[in-house]
């Protein structure tokens, strides 16, 4: 056997002990717990509120577009702090790509502001 097909090998082989020992506990688990199922355990809780009217409702997209957009900016705006940190290391070069970066950045915020996605209600 190749060295190559020996690491996939090794992979596969903490791959399928993973699976086996959290099928086990899983297994283990569900000899040990108690399980009394009534009517009001399986009733549905909403935040302390009983529930009222139909159990499905459609929210509005934009609340989704609204968090996925604070993610996106959120995670992209990390990427600054590392480059803050070495700015004199990467000199003209690292604050021109840096810009470039905040450009595209501020694009984005910028059509997402013309297209009304950062309206909340």
């Amino acid at each position: 056997m190749s060295e190559f097909l020996r690491s996939y090998f090794v992979v596969a082989i903490f791959g399928g002990l993973g699976v086996l020992l959290v099928g086990t506990f899983l297994g283990i688990g569900s000899i040990f717990r108690p399980s009394k199922p009534n009517e009001q355990k399986q009733t549905v809780y909403e935040s302390g509120v009983d529930p009222t009217g139909e159990m499905w409702s459609q929210a509005n997209i934009r609340y989704y577009v609204f968090a996925l957009l604070f993610v996106l900016f959120d995670v992209e705006a990390i990427f600054i702090f590392p480059w803050a940190t070495r700015l004199e290391a990467f000199g003209l070069f690292g604050l021109i790509e840096m810009a470039i970066f905040v450009f595209i950045l501020l694009l984005g915020l910028m059509y997402a502001w013309r297209k009304g996605m950062l309206k909340w209600v």
